[in-house]
């Protein structure tokens, strides 16, 4: 079974690679970036790829974007998603591509047996689909108002957000400090999954949440 392995930590990749070997799998790439993923699937053919989420060179969703890619152009390609995040923005497409056959996306810190962890490889090139069931509550919680895990003082800070106010002028208002609105908003994108990215504005995606809402 030749297998494309998508790691950017150089230890893990190592050990992955070394782990898929002595189970008789045939790594014939392990590469450190999403367009080195690409590349490797283009030469070399493979029945599985096994990728990180968060890769260079901005470590948000770079390996997932590249799988849903890979599983556009090669739908019968098996792909699982191995990571310590669940990243919500292209978790549902991949699971749906390929007609939702062949794909896995699995947490790293939640592989706690290495037989079943190949076992669940095998199962995905075979066909089926093993999702790790904190992906799918996540996944389910993303169909919910997304504001619903902001606390009361977060949905006022939010709010003011929306009106255009500064950090500086939403603390005179609140009769809080800066720092503290900072902490806020800080929370705010986090719990709306909005992770740092240079060319995106997180507060303007987070006041469309919150006006969607």
């Amino acid at each position: 079974m030749r297998v494309v392995l998508a790691e950017d930590g150089v230890l893990l990749r190592e050990g992955v690679a070394g782990l898929l070997d002595r189970f008789g799998f045939q790594v014939v790439a392990a590469v450190g970036d999403a367009e080195a993923l690409s590349t490797a699937v283009a030469e070399h053919a493979p029945d599985l790829v096994i990728t990180d989420i968060r890769m260079p060179p901005g470590f948000t969703d770079e390996g997932l974007r590249a799988a849903v890619e890979l599983r556009r152009a090669h739908p019968e390609l098996a792909v699982v998603a191995l990571s310590q995040y669940v990243e919500r923005s292209y978790a549902a497409e991949l699971l749906d591509s390929g007609r939702g056959e062949r794909v896995g996306y699995l947490l790293k810190d939640r592989v706690v047996d290495v037989e079943d962890f190949v076992g669940v490889l095998r199962q995905v090139v075979d066909g089926g689909t093993v999702v790790d069931p904190q992906v799918v509550r996540q996944l389910l919680n993303r169909q919910r108002d997304p504001l619903a895990a902001l606390s009361a003082r977060e949905h006022e800070v939010l709010a003011l957000v929306a009106q255009g106010h500064s950090n500086s002028e939403i603390a005179r208002r609140l009769v809080v400090s800066e720092a503290a609105v900072g902490k806020h908003v800080g929370n705010i994108l986090a719990k709306l999954d909005l992770p740092p990215a240079e060319d995106t504005n997180r507060r303007v995606l987070a006041v469309l949440a919150y006006l969607r809402s």
